[in-house]
């Protein structure tokens, strides 16, 4: 009785759209609260700091530090507001969403495929959009504003927790390389994450190598 139960059940989340394996742990949840949390006091700051320079052009930031660690000059780019907005109201919009998706996952909530297919897509647009920022800092402005470097941290890992449940849920047909690598993926998603910052920070340490 318990497993034509539970084969209905699945068959229901199946065709529901419901991930029929493991649905992300609390532990998961927490960690994108975390994320968001941390994602929305980085952009807040950002956002505070955006507006003391829109009304003084003459202000120091918090984190004005140095020719190459000065947010303001970062600030004050086009780059700052890439879509004709701030970039930080971005990030206010964009990790309150990630929160509150983390605390729907801690109290247990499932969601359906096309919503993971969602929230793929827009942390994959935020990673890509924090690349793209990284880029320009680092190569065309020339200057790194450690607010906006967390911001990238948290993206990175947030981007590659999401991915990991994603792949594990929907990709992994259990046989083949593939299946290898989506494994692989996520049993060492916590190091792929820790690497690809890593790789961030070495090439600002290069490009900037001159002024330390």
């Amino acid at each position: 009785m318990v497993d034509a139960a539970a084969g209905a059940n699945a068959n229901e989340d199946r065709q529901a759209g419901y991930p029929t394996g493991a649905a992300p742990s609390a532990a998961w949840g927490w960690l994108f609260v975390l994320g968001g949390v941390i994602g929305i006091v980085l952009s807040g700051i950002i956002m505070v700091e955006k507006m003391k320079l829109a009304e003084d052009p003459s202000y120091t930031t918090t984190c004005d530090l140095s020719t190459v660690v000065s947010c303001g000059n970062v600030m004050r780019s086009v780059q700052a507001a890439a879509f004709g907005i701030p970039n930080p109201l971005i990030g206010l919009v964009g990790f309150g969403m990630v929160a509150l998706i983390g605390a729907a996952v801690a109290a247990g909530g499932r969601f359906a495929g096309w919503f993971w297919f969602g929230a793929q897509a827009g942390m994959t647009f935020a990673l890509v959009f924090v690349h793209w920022l990284f880029f320009q800092a680092v190569y065309v402005i020339n200057a790194l504003c450690p607010y906006c470097m967390g911001v990238w941290a948290v993206t990175i890992v947030l981007f590659v927790y999401v991915t990991a449940f994603n792949l594990r849920t929907y990709g992994d047909s259990g046989q083949g390389a593939g299946s290898a690598v989506i494994r692989a993926w996520d049993r060492g998603k916590l190091l792929i994450a820790a690497l690809w910052i890593v790789v961030i920070g070495v090439a600002i340490v290069v490009e900037f190598w001159s002024y330390f």
